[in-house]
């Protein structure tokens, strides 16, 4: 059977560690490959390859750097389809979202292609007479990324580009569950020009993330995933005195006042619901909805479009399908598990996705759209992250209440509000605790050039990813002061013992 190795110093590098992790196709239930879960040991030695790769990548000019990053820009714009089939393949999201999250992706990459400009820092002249102070925005070292399955190419493009453009060497240890997107991303790099060493891939499982978090070479550490291990992933890294971002969970929420368009709000609902199969931490899995006439409304109009809804693998020879399979048939079992809870505790089930069958897949990962009305606060359904087609309507009786239930909830990653009132929606922005927020927008993922993160337990650090969060966390600031006397001749200069002051 194939096996997905890593990628060390510019080649594919075959792993001595006996211990492997199945792939699987999540629309068949097939096993496909196998990926090497690396060794300890293995992980120090790339370690050790990115930190010897360093000081000549940081010394290359930023210009030369971003010259990489154009020719990786174009790759990936050529081989857009053969990543995009990949991604399908291994995740199961269906080929036209998967072109789509290696364009947001690019993106990131064409941002990073501007750091000659992005990483100038500052001056000022004449701070004191005859003083001048300017800052120097320096790489880090071997900087890491630790990304989760839902994103196989648009998540570690958040982090990689920007981190190898500002001068350092990176380290991707992507999901166990689709790898295979992340060896291909390190082949088109090095065809772009990169130096060996620079970037580097290893796969594994716990074992190689604790070295990782731990090791005294990695100076920074990125990681996306659910909140439990984010928290572990911030903690560990900090206490080893390393730079770390670490988005977590989230529990997205809008607010669909009765002022909205309803055919607009509902159509960007269910897209935001169940695109990728609901496996997106932008996803949006709670629908406020001001007063039981909207919410009936609502609910008749989202009943209406599943019903129409096209539920198959992601690849397919005729009509795209609206929805692919979800990533393993543990967390299949585990979404039906919290539909189960849901029904248990009261809510309202009005469709039910447990049992869905896909003719010809039926040994698929697939559950179908479902959705709750009646949920409450106090319900597991809307405490915790599903990560999966599961929509809960909860009703409020004005906007202050439907505020105050996103305001009160431990996550606050993405936000959106349905109206056609400014006021309204102006308010929110400003009231609404939560990192990123929509007005009739339903997943407002900002782009390249501004940053992406979270509040509250959606994220761990104080720097977000991309953007000029994303130069900031991967550069350290050092700020010289100097000054040229006029004359060198020793009997003019004498010793001062004061603090120094312009």
């Amino acid at each position: 059977m194939e096996t997905v190795q890593n990628f060390i110093n510019g080649q594919i590098t075959e792993s001595r560690s006996e211990r492997f992790a199945p792939i699987y196709n999540p629309a068949t239930g097939e096993q496909t490959r196998q990926v090497v879960l690396s060794s300890a040991a293995e992980v120090e030695q790339v370690v050790a390859v990115a930190d010897a790769a360093f000081p000549a990548w940081a010394k290359t000019s930023p210009l030369k750097r971003a010259r990489v990053m154009f020719k990786f820009k174009a790759l990936l714009e050529q081989n857009m389809d053969k990543l995009a089939r990949i991604i399908s393949n291994e995740h199961g999201k269906v080929y036209s979202d998967a072109v789509g999250e290696v364009t947001r992706g690019l993106e990131v990459v064409e941002f990073a292609c501007g750091i000659p400009h992005l990483q100038k820092g500052e001056h000022s002249a004449n701070v004191g007479t005859g003083v001048d102070s300017h800052s120097l925005m320096q790489p880090l070292g071997v900087c890491v990324g630790i990304t989760p399955f839902n994103f196989p190419a648009m998540v570690p493009m958040w982090m990689f580009p920007i981190s190898l453009a500002t001068g350092n060497t990176f380290i991707l240890k992507p999901s166990e569950k689709d790898p295979s997107l992340a060896l291909e991303l390190a082949k088109l790099l090095k065809e772009a020009g990169l130096p060996d060493g620079v970037f580097n891939v290893v796969n594994g499982d716990k074992e190689a993330v604790d070295v990782l978090l731990t090791e005294p070479r990695v100076q920074a550490v990125s990681f996306v995933g659910s909140t439990p291990i984010a928290e572990y992933i911030y903690s560990t890294a900090s206490a080893h005195g390393k730079r770390c971002q670490a988005l977590g969970g989230a529990k997205n929420h809008c607010i669909l006042m009765p002022d909205a368009d309803l055919d607009m709000a509902a159509n960007a609902i269910m897209g935001a619901a169940f695109g990728a199969a609901g496996e997106r931490c932008m996803a949006l899995s709670v629908a406020v909805v001001v007063g039981d006439e909207t919410g009936d409304k609502l609910i008749a109009n989202l009943t209406d479009q599943i019903a129409k809804m096209h539920i198959g693998p992601g690849i397919v020879d005729g009509p795209e399908n609206d929805m692919g399979p979800v990533i393993s048939a543990v967390h299949k079992a585990k979404i039906c598990d919290y539909i189960t809870t849901g029904v248990e505790q009261g809510a309202s089930l009005l469709i039910d996705g447990r049992d869905l069958v896909v003719e010809g897949h039926e040994e698929g990962y697939f559950v179908g759209p479902t959705l709750f009305d009646n949920v409450l606060p106090e319900m597991t359904i809307y405490k915790e992250e599903i990560f999966g087609p599961v929509l809960a309507i909860v009703r409020v009786p004005d906007y202050q209440t439907g505020l105050d239930l996103i305001n009160r909830h431990e996550y606050g990653n993405g936000t959106a509000i349905f109206t056609r009132d400014g006021e309204t929606a102006r308010q929110f922005s400003e009231d609404v605790l939560a990192g990123m927020v929509g007005i009739n927008v339903p997943i407002p993922v900002p782009m390249a050039f501004h940053s992406f993160g979270g509040w509250k337990r959606s994220v761990f650090g104080p720097l977000n990813v991309h953007g000029n969060d994303g130069v900031r966390f991967y550069t350290r600031m050092k700020t010289v002061t100097s000054r040229w006397p006029a004359s060198v001749r020793l009997e003019q200069h004498t010793s001062a013992f004061t603090m120094p002051t312009m």
